[in-house]
């Protein structure tokens, strides 16, 4: 029994492998030809654009592999049925609970794999890219606005009473993250503006402050004139270098760099927890967040999806139909996920609910069929 559990990890393992070749290549040609109208703009060539795509595989295969999955497991099982295999394997006291814990451990493997490109790969891979495509073009990351990028950011004591609202305004992101045109309008806690501050330049000095060039200060205190009124008094001063502190970082910043469901769980989390603490919104970021804990997960569900084709006869349908069913359920799971995901932030659903609700799905979906298979044998 243990020859033959390797025997089938080996089959589905080399089929999911040589799907999810074949996806990439796919794709990668598709990033390829729509890269191709960008060549020759700014000092974007050829070598560019095949390092940008390369870069880009890790997150590529992050979000094929449970359709590579679904599709390879599909294709070794087919091939056991088409070839008799699998009625032989039965016969030998391959049990159905036994066949499903195979595949569910040949998922956990697959997800284990899946979690860590998401989590360690993809996210540098995918801001060295937009590095490698931004420089070369000579762009810069901007904001919602023509102004640039706004973010709020809050100075709190160590009781966590806020002391200083700031408002910080981002002309230009560069792609190292430096900043470029910065103004930061500060406010007391009673909403009385206290400072104003502009910058040419900024680089992040760790751990919680920022190294401005150029910059300009212009302080604001209240004073009493003749008539007991209460004016404000500004004092303007001019700094080739200063220290700005604040608990923004580039990692908080470079958001703006990658898409949120290409960004590490851990970023997402801390980005939500900032947002939290300004009183920003943070559902999209939310789901993106479950969605990164869910979606390895998804790999599993879709292998267990995949175990009732291989108790269909083949007079039910060839490998053909059955590889195109399974193209047919993963694309449809794909399609799912980012529907919910929509639905999710405009209604304002939890964030668990929206990101688990397709694998859910799915999951009801395969125990469905097994019953249906059981059924008509």
């Amino acid at each position: 029994m243990m020859l033959l559990g390797r025997y089938l990890r080996r089959e589905i393992l080399g089929s999911v492998g040589f799907v999810l070749l074949g996806f990439l290549a796919l794709f990668a040609f598709i990033d390829f030809v729509n890269e191709l109208d960008d060549i020759g703009r700014g000092g974007y060539k050829l070598q560019h654009a095949l390092a940008y795509i390369a870069l880009g595989m890790p997150s590529r295969t992050y979000e094929l592999m449970p359709i590579a999955a679904l599709i390879g497991t599909i294709y070794a099982l087919a091939q056991f049925a088409a070839h008799s295999e699998f009625a032989a394997m039965r016969a030998s006291g391959l049990s159905r609970r036994r066949a499903l814990a195979t595949l569910l451990a040949v998922g956990a493997w697959l997800a284990g794999a899946t979690a860590i490109v998401g989590e360690v790969l993809t996210p540098p891979a995918e801001k060295l890219a937009q590095n490698v495509r931004l420089s070369a073009i000579g762009a810069t990351v901007s904001g919602q606005f023509r102004s640039g990028l706004w973010i709020k950011d809050t100075l709190k004591d160590a009781q966590g009473n806020v002391q200083r609202m700031r408002f910080v305004n981002i002309g230009e992101l560069m792609p190292d993250t430096t900043l470029r045109s910065i103004r930061v309008y500060e406010f007391d806690s009673e909403f009385r503006l206290v400072e104003v501050l502009n910058a040419r330049r900024g680089r992040f000095q760790p751990p919680h402050a920022w190294r401005l060039e150029g910059a300009e200060q212009t302080l604001f205190e209240p004073v009493r004139v003749a008539d007991n009124t209460v004016a404000l008094h500004a004092q303007r001063t001019v700094l080739a270098d200063r220290v700005w502190a604040s608990e923004l970082n580039p990692d908080i910043i470079g958001v703006l760099m990658l898409m949120p469901e290409r960004m590490s769980a851990w970023n997402l989390a801390q980005y939500v927890e900032h947002l939290r603490e300004n009183q920003q919104r943070t559902n999209r970021y939310e789901i993106a967040l479950w969605k990164k804990l869910v979606y390895p997960v998804a790999v599993i569900v879709m292998m267990a999806l995949a175990l009732p084709f291989a108790y269909l006869q083949v007079r039910a349908g060839g490998i053909g139909f059955k590889v195109f069913a399974g193209i047919m359920l993963g694309v449809a799971f794909h399609f799912l996920n980012g529907l919910f995901s929509h639905l999710g932030m405009l209604n304002t659903w939890p964030a668990w609910l929206t990101a688990c609700v397709p694998s859910a799905f799915a999951l009801v979906l395969s125990l469905a069929m097994l019953a249906w298979v059981d059924r008509a044998r």
